[in-house]
């Protein structure tokens, strides 16, 4: 298995470990999957549909919470960009 980190920002922080595709694979090259375009009745495009890859399960994954920062550690907003100014840019 090969973890992949994520971060996400939902209403609590939470890191997500899923797995990745196998590098040298030599089904997929390391893609996870392949995709290939299909088209309607009359021949037109219709779409790009894809395959995955056995070397590789995109439904794995695993969240861990991220523990709250104390109070006395989190940020103090201002309401003001330290940033903005009148000056022009120039």
């Amino acid at each position: 298995m090969r973890l992949r980190l994520q971060l996400t920002g939902w209403n609590r922080r939470t890191l997500v470990l899923t797995d990745s595709p196998r590098p040298d694979c030599p089904r997929c090259e390391g893609n996870g999957g392949s995709a290939y375009d299909y088209g309607d009745h009359e021949g037109e495009y219709a779409g790009t549909d894809w395959d995955p890859c056995t070397c590789w399960d995109e439904t794995r994954r695993w969240t861990l919470p991220l523990p709250r920062r104390p109070r006395w550690l989190r940020r103090r907003h201002t309401g003001r960009d330290p940033w903005a100014t009148d000056e022009p840019p120039f």
